[in-house]
Parts: C-alpha cells; structure tokens; sequence
C-alpha cells in the first residue's frame, strides 16, 4: 500500500469519509488530527459519570488538541450522548475491551477504584496512566502521586468522614493531574429531545409561568436508605398544594415506579407523577421540566446539578462536603448526628438521619426561591 493512513479522526479505514470523496486520490477534506488520545474509565455509579463529565473542559483546556474517548457501562452511556467534548464511547462489555485493548493511547484516567475498572486501566496501551489499577495481587492501587489523596479517602473513615472538605472534583482534579477550575457538569439534550420536552409540557398543561417543584423520589438499590420515607413526600406535597401556587412532579427511574404510585394515590390528578420506564434520557427530558428538585445525594440529583435546576438536597449516610451544587441550591445535612455521614447499607440507629428531615427547611427554601425570582 503506498498511501500512509491518514492521523485524521474522521479516517476509519471502512467507507469513506464524505460521499463520494475519495481520501486516497482526492486528499484529506478536512484533516482532524488525533493529537493527545485520553481514554477515561468510569464505570460505577451513573451519579459519578455525570460528576467526571465536570473534567472536560480543563481536559480540553491542557490537551486542547486532543481525542477523549470513554468507557462505562450500558445502564451509564446514554448520558454521555451528545456530548461536544467527547469523541467516542465504549460500553464495558468483550469487544469494546477487545477492540481498547489493541489501540494505544497517551493517557489512561481511571476514577474508579475496583477491580475491573483497575484491570482494565492497566491492561490498556498508555504512555502515561492516572488514577487507579491493580497489582499483580489484584489490590486496588494509586498509579500516580495525584491520586493518592483520592486512594486515602478509601482507606480513612476519619479523613472521608470528618476532616475532608473537598469536593468530589476538586480531588479528581488532583488525580488527573490537571488545575481544578470548578467547571460544571456536561450534559446536552438533542434538538429532538428538545422538542420531545416542549410536546409532553404541552400535554400536561405546563407553560413557563409555572412554578413547579420536582420531587426526586428514590435512589440506587444499592443504597437503599438515601430516600424521604412516603410519608414525609407527601406531607411535604400537600403543604405545597395547599398554596395553589406550585404543581408538583413526581420523577423517577423503573425502580421507583410502585413507590412513585403509592405516593402519587391520594393527590390523583393534582400532582403530575412522570413515567419511570422510558430511559435515562427520558428521564432527563422529565427532570428538565420543574425549576426545583427535592431530592436525597442520588443520581437525580447528580442530573438537577447537571441541568442546572436549584437543588434541595438533603444527606444522612453519605458525605455531603463532597458535593458541588454549584451557588444553586441548599443542602440539608443531619447537624450533631455522630453517625453521619457513615455510608452504611444498614442502620444500627432507626434511620435518624432520616426522620431529622427538616420538612420545613425543605419548603421554605422552595418558597424563597422562587420568590427571589419574581424580584
């Protein structure tokens, strides 16, 4: 072959890249250069996706002539989909590993600290690897000096729980050995998921004078105890009707479908109770709608910081020092809880931090929000 293959994104080397533009006898049309190829790894927890996505612009900023590419699970792709920052995803499955696994790259950044993800960090061809791998005993290890503040917060319950007041991104940062500018999530609706929004806000009655409270019902299975009980949402739905001044949305995913249901029942056609089963974007298209979201430290509220809505976040076992809601929200945390934060699955205390919900902070935040936008 006398030709050299082109370093153009654009090239694949199966078809061409225009319609009838042939690369080999017509040259390059518009040449894209690889530059600096970083492959990101971040599998676990659909909530620290959307997190990591908060790297891309410094990234872009450092290797401003550069190709990102990322692998994460099915269940977590589709929320990278139209993102401007990222040039391919891979689902986690054997033949995106098989086709990682034959390509070289000048950075691999792995956020999660397990061992598949570790593996995988370490089996891929990299000049330079950051964040975390494997040794050959399969411990989890820190592959840089950046990350050895992340890797610590693992190991030191005092240091994660009590002492630590960074961010999530403010120490991933750190681990990816690049300046921490405090930069927003990256989440972009399509022009059709767009229009999807407007048509179902016209379906349900909604139009841009209402002032409309989202609340975050559920959260992973994984941790089961991040949510209000039913009780508590609708007590807090009702107060909120009784002013004839909200409408109230009820969102979710499939598996909170019956609970969403159950705390729907007494409010009938009064509150909008969202489908749960459409998918992740769907999801986002539904979470877009109301100015506020309710909600417990969950994927729902990683996609309200995400879509810039004013977050009411409340927290028990998880650490709310962690999380950036960016000047646009509150956080409800349990004050003089000496268990809090604990990460437990299950409490040995009766889910203090639970009925210390402050119901009322919940609702008065709400109503001063929304009054400071009629100023």
């Amino acid at each position: 072959m006398a030709k050299e293959i082109p370093n153009c994104k654009r090239f694949t080397g199966y078809k061409p890249c225009y319609p009838d533009h042939n690369c080999w006898t017509d040259g390059c049309k518009d040449n894209i250069s690889f530059g600096t190829k970083i492959l990101i790894i971040n599998l676990d927890a659909m909530g620290d996706v959307l997190m990591t996505t908060a790297q891309l612009a410094t990234l872009k900023k450092v290797y401003p002539e550069s190709t990102i590419m990322w692998v994460t699970l099915k269940v977590a792709h589709k929320l990278l989909e139209n993102n401007p920052l990222i040039d391919k995803v891979y689902v986690y499955d054997a033949e995106s590993i098989s086709i990682l696994s034959s390509m070289k790259f000048d950075l691999v950044m792995n956020v999660d600290k397990s061992q598949r993800s570790g593996s995988l960090a370490m089996q891929v061809d990299a000049e330079k690897r950051l964040g975390f791998g494997i040794n050959e005993r399969g411990q989890i290890i820190p592959l840089n000096k950046g990350a050895e503040y992340n890797y610590l917060l693992g190991m030191d319950d005092h240091l994660k729980f009590k002492v630590n007041q960074r961010t999530g991104q403010d120490y991933l940062s750190e681990t990816f050995e690049i300046p921490y500018e405090r930069n927003d999530y990256v989440f972009e609706f399509s022009n059709s998921e767009k229009e999807y929004i407007q048509e179902y806000k016209n379906a349900i009655g909604i139009t841009d004078k209402d002032e409309i409270v989202g609340f975050n019902t559920g959260c992973s299975n994984l941790y089961p105890n991040k949510k209000m009980t039913i009780e508590q949402h609708q007590v807090l739905i009702e107060r909120f009707l009784k002013t004839n001044r909200f409408k109230v949305m009820l969102l979710g995913g499939p598996e909170d479908t019956e609970r969403n249901n159950i705390i729907a029942e007494p409010f009938g056609d009064r509150i909008i109770n969202s489908p749960t089963t459409n998918g992740v974007r769907k999801g986002a298209c539904y979470e877009s709608i109301p100015q506020v979201i309710i909600t417990g430290d969950s994927f729902g509220m990683h996609l309200a910081i995400a879509l810039k809505k004013y977050v009411i976040a409340w927290f028990g076992l998880s650490c709310w020092t962690e999380i950036d809601l960016y000047e646009r929200g509150v956080k409800l945390i349990p004050e003089g809880l000496f268990c809090a934060p604990c990460w437990k699955k299950v409490c040995p205390y009766e889910l203090e931090c639970i009925q210390m919900i402050d119901l009322d902070k919940m609702f008065n935040e709400t109503v001063k929000y929304f009054d400071s936008l009629r100023k």
